[in-house]
């Protein structure tokens, strides 16, 4: 028993050693229900956090201490909430949550100013906050497969913003404008028609 609990103690100190020095902290599907403790000793070291596929339920405000993490993919998992303190990650530039539970993303999410890729496909969102419109580098956002009403005026205060992604998601809303009225510069999609609209295609 003692050396198979050694073997262990030195696979896991190996695998922090490796994360450590790749920057690189890749966990997809490995049945995980919550963050792994040893990741947020890591702090600075973590530029990108893959943690796909598993079984996660809450992103622990922790993560806040991973402040050069530049991509952070967590879909297909059970999250239903971002923490509030998600801001603090200044250095983010990609955010995957594809496949998960929320119905609701903070307005804290205005604070993450680097962020240029955002898909948050596949969840149970019927807004978006109005402070996505501060995410002023931002190059791609995906909301379909959710169950939006409506998208916000100020993300026409996304002035990088080339793609829209809102494969069925246009069923359910009930109110946009044409993206010509808040970027002409839009590479839009979506599957369906919009009311009053009609069909809005890439351009």
């Amino acid at each position: 028993m003692g050396c198979c609990v050694s073997k262990n103690t030195d696979s896991k100190a190996s695998r922090v050693a490796r994360w450590r020095s790749t920057g690189i902290v890749a966990l997809r599907d490995s049945k995980l229900k919550a963050f792994p403790n040893e990741v947020f000793d890591l702090e600075r070291s973590v530029r990108t956090l893959d943690l796909t596929h598993n079984k996660i339920v809450e992103i622990p405000t922790d993560v806040s201490k991973l402040i050069n993490m530049q991509r952070m993919i967590l879909s297909e998992n059970l999250i239903e909430r971002l923490p509030t303190n998600l801001g603090k990650l200044q250095s983010l530039k990609v955010m995957t949550l594809d496949g998960n539970r929320m119905t609701s993303l903070p307005d804290e999410l205005g604070q993450l100013v680097r962020l240029e890729r955002l898909s948050i496909s596949g969840n149970l969102l019927t807004y978006l906050p109005e402070t996505i419109g501060s995410l002023r580098n931002l190059l791609l956002l995906n909301v379909s497969n959710n169950k939006l009403k409506s998208l916000p005026e100020s993300i026409g205060s996304c002035f990088s913003l080339e793609e829209l992604q809102a494969n069925d998601t246009s069923k359910s809303l009930e109110r946009v404008q044409s993206p010509t009225e808040y970027l002409p510069t839009w590479q839009s999609y979506f599957n369906g028609s919009i009311p009053g609209d009609g069909r809005i295609s890439r351009f």
